[in-house]
């Protein structure tokens, strides 16, 4: 009898030596939440590999694309699960080729990991490939680049047949390398670097300043459809909503206009670090490229920097637009991002930005405000929304799911 499997292999987590184990079940917590809606009965670790144990035929498909998508897969192998019996590899071996058409040659890539199955993996190679060549005798048989590669693997108990074996997108799980406050806007830049940190390990939690009152709240729609498209890899907590507009509108109406960008971006990170003390977030993280904008210079970079006290992370620093823009669409994120929407970053921008700002200047500017009480204001006013996450966990200071104007209002009325 075959069963239908998914086989989960990886290559990073296998170098972690004694925190392997805890690299995979971190793997497998995460696979289960991502295939929860799927006819999957069990994902668990067997001989150097993941199991997925599929009930639907007819999903098994989307259940692979799906698992392809996690962060710390490196491929994902559809196959059959058989009795470790002559009969039944071979006959699932023919299955697997079969499924590999149009192919004109073919390799069998044996191993057998237990040594209490009788026959070795060499010649298992030789067993099944004969068995192969005979039911399919129009295919040759080739050592270097053939056009299938049949792999069976014998283990304690079963045997697993494939040959349709496609890569992941590699990388760690989310889970394993602590939590990053990513500021996330509805542009191009911003998600890909919070999909980068994600692929690395980290649970991202997003932090999006929205131009609103000033503005329409058609970022936060954005952002929301932002989140969704990168929901698939499980790794995005929570995001935060900052009704910053008022706060622009004040720093416009009282500094230099050349130093409004600088002084904008100071205060979102002043917030934004508060935000990861909270949660307990070990660095921030943004989309910035060095020299794309007038605030990514070095010397502005610097000039904002010195707000805060953690590890600013910039995943597309030496990325140019075009390298960003693949990837966004890799990710299909672009579509969204490039949708018309109020975006706080061009609020009250003055006509000539500094560019390569005196950090004496700055802080004589950043001084005059009230930032600090401004500080405190913004964090009775954030909005939350949390997305499905199994490694997340909400602090005990905003533990409810979710916290929108809108059901503040509710609970106020």
């Amino acid at each position: 009898m075959f069963e239908r499997v998914c086989l989960v292999h990886y290559h990073e987590l296998g170098l972690k030596g004694r925190n392997r184990a805890v690299f995979e079940h971190r793997l497998v917590d995460n696979l289960k939440a991502v295939l929860s809606p799927y006819a999957v009965s069990d994902v668990r670790r067997i001989s150097g590999h993941l199991l997925v144990e599929v009930t639907s035929e007819e999903q098994i498909e989307d259940i692979a694309a799906l698992i392809r998508q996690t962060p710390g897969v490196a491929r994902c192998s559809v196959g059959w699960r058989t009795a470790r019996t002559m009969d039944d590899i071979n006959r699932a071996a023919a299955l697997a080729l079969a499924g590999c058409e149009p192919c004109a040659s073919f390799k069998v890539i044996a191993r057998r990991s237990n040594t209490d199955f009788p026959i070795d993996s060499m010649q298992l190679n030789r067993d099944v490939g004969s068995y192969l060549h005979e039911v399919a005798p129009d295919k040759a048989i080739i050592m270097r680049d053939p056009d299938a590669k049949v792999h069976v693997d014998v283990v304690q108990g079963s045997a697993y047949v494939y040959a349709e074996s496609d890569p992941g997108v590699g990388g760690l799980p989310v889970g394993s390398s602590g939590k990053v406050c990513c500021l996330l806007s509805g542009g191009i830049d911003s998600p890909v670097a919070t999909w980068r940190l994600m692929r690395r390990g980290a649970v991202a939690v997003g932090v999006h300043f929205s131009g609103r009152p000033e503005t329409s709240a058609s970022s936060e729609e954005i952002v929301d459809q932002l989140a969704d498209a990168l929901a698939p890899a499980a790794g995005l907590g929570r995001v935060y909503v900052v009704p910053f507009g008022s706060y622009q509108r004040q720093i416009a109406a009282t500094c230099d206009p050349d130093l409004r960008v600088i002084l904008y971006r100071r205060l979102m990170f002043a917030v934004a670090e508060r935000i990861a003390r909270i949660e307990h977030a070990k660095a921030l993280a943004t989309g910035e490229s060095l020299g794309q904008v007038a605030s990514q210079t070095l010397d502005n970079i610097a000039a904002v920097d010195q707000v805060v006290s953690m590890p600013v992370l910039r995943p597309l620093i030496g990325n140019d637009k075009q390298e960003i823009i693949a990837e966004a669409r890799k990710l299909r994120t672009y579509d969204i991002s490039v949708q018309d929407h109020a975006d706080c970053c061009t609020l009250f921008m003055p006509r000539n930005p500094e560019t390569h700002a005196r950090l004496d200047r700055v802080l004589e500017a950043w001084e005059a405000l009230p930032h600090d009480e401004w500080v405190e204001r913004i964090l009775d006013e954030v909005e939350w929304r949390t997305y499905p996450c199994p490694a997340y966990r909400p602090p005990r200071r905003w533990r409810q799911p979710v916290r929108t104007s809108a059901d503040v209002q509710a609970a106020e009325g």
